[in-house]
């Protein structure tokens, strides 16, 4: 079954030189189809809504649909502590197809120059031969 949502309606000029006897439909809050966002007002997952990016489809739709649903539907303390092994599955099926799911660069995540570079507000340096002494960060002055 195909569902049509929209009607395209050709006019010509002499259409647009009469007055318009279109006639608007009220949208129904039950349209499966309509614009919801991510949950649909039953509590259904709406895996058409364009913010899951079209996860859903794909080679490895089927385990981001299992992986998701199992998160949204959980009830354990931890939420989503019950859906280890199907986000797991879903990251292997991911991994099957990096053209289609490219991970993050390791080096993305981390601070510029590496998480050992990182500015600190003070450093306690020491030598054999002396007291310990504290040198300041500038920058956080």
């Amino acid at each position: 079954m195909i569902y049509c949502k929209d009607r395209i309606i050709f006019v010509t000029k002499e259409d647009h030189e009469a007055p318009s006897n279109a006639e608007l439909i009220e949208d129904d809050p039950n349209d499966p189809y309509e614009d919801h966002g991510l949950i649909l007002p039953n509590g259904d997952i709406n895996w058409n809504c364009p913010c899951l990016g079209g996860m859903a489809s794909g080679p490895c739709g089927q385990q981001f649909k299992d992986a998701f649903s199992c998160f949204h539907y959980s009830k354990e303390e931890v939420k989503g502590s019950d859906c280890v092994e199907n986000f797991q599955s879903m990251q292997e099926c991911m991994q099957k197809y990096p053209e289609l799911y490219p991970q993050e660069d390791d080096n993305d995540s981390a601070p510029s120059g590496g998480a050992d570079t990182a500015p600190t507000d003070s450093v306690p340096t020491s030598s054999p031969d002396s007291t310990p002494a504290t040198t300041e960060n500038p920058a956080a002055s």
